[in-house]
């Protein structure tokens, strides 16, 4: 891989993705350390910054606690979730004194954090950055567009849950895309049907399609559906690898086949 002149800090980060979603509450960050984890598995170097300044998650769900940030000559050095280094993390979470401290800040000062995130992590070597991002379209994506478009922004995965009062938002946030010149690169349907954890049957207990219809709608790609699974559920609450305890089900195979179809979209252009 070749260095990208002038990029700093992202210079030898090959792709850089975006995770969206007009709606709270779809799972964005969810997927997104699941897509980390099944970029790895397949032998990639992943980052992941998470940009949702309020609700940073990420850092419990990969269960890497609060360890100190340290800084190198080229900036703030991330925090590593294995021991081999192949998935890197930064987060507000890191940052803050106290856990259960309220981020209350305006815009501008959301603005300047965002920009030292994408300007004074130190990622070193990636296949792929994924940036988790706040629901909406307001500061914080304009901040982290405006951001990262000094360097290249690969594409946009948009994240929903069936129900068309979930739909109806990421459809706004396909329009931002567009608008900004964000290309899409597909849907994801969250929360599609619910495993069985005696009989890993999958129902419908929700409505279904929404996503899909979506992509069909907007003339996005369909990546595919991850269904609500207890195994996935308890596997994040304890900050446990789902991909390495559960590689044979059918939630980590949908995972997986929509990470690598992202990779080719990736590739391919």
């Amino acid at each position: 891989m070749f260095p990208r002149a002038g990029d700093g800090n992202l210079s030898q980060v090959r792709h850089v993705v975006l995770i969206l979603s007009g709606k709270g509450g779809v799972g964005k960050s969810t997927i997104t350390t699941q897509l980390a984890l099944a970029l790895t598995h397949a032998g990639n170097k992943v980052g992941i910054l998470d940009t949702d300044l309020c609700g940073p998650s990420i850092p419990r769900m990969l269960s890497v606690g609060r360890p100190d940030v340290h800084q190198c000559d080229s900036g703030w050095v991330p925090v590593y979730t294995d021991s081999r280094k192949n998935l890197a993390l930064m987060s507000i979470g890191f940052l803050l004194a106290d856990p259960d401290e309220a981020v209350v800040w305006r815009g501008p000062k959301k603005t300047a954090l965002i920009g030292q995130f994408v300007s004074d992590v130190a990622w070193g070597e990636l296949d792929v950055l994924l940036v988790d991002t706040p629901p909406g379209t307001s500061d914080e994506h304009l901040a982290i567009l405006e951001n990262l478009k000094k360097h290249r922004v690969d594409g946009a995965v948009l994240v929903t849950t069936p129900q068309a009062v979930s739909t109806g938002d990421v459809r706004r946030e396909i329009t931002f895309c567009k608008k900004t010149g964000v290309r899409v690169l597909g849907v994801i349907e969250n929360m599609s049907g619910f495993v069985c954890p005696h009989c890993s049957e999958c129902s419908n207990i929700f409505s279904k399609g929404g996503g899909e219809e979506l992509a069909k709608l907007t003339g996005s790609v369909f990546l595919g559906c991850v269904p609500l699974d207890p195994q996935l559920s308890s596997s994040i609450e304890e900050g446990k690898d789902f991909a390495e305890l559960f590689p044979d089900s059918t939630t980590f195979s949908a995972i997986s086949s929509i990470s690598h179809t992202i990779l080719n979209s990736l590739q391919t252009t």
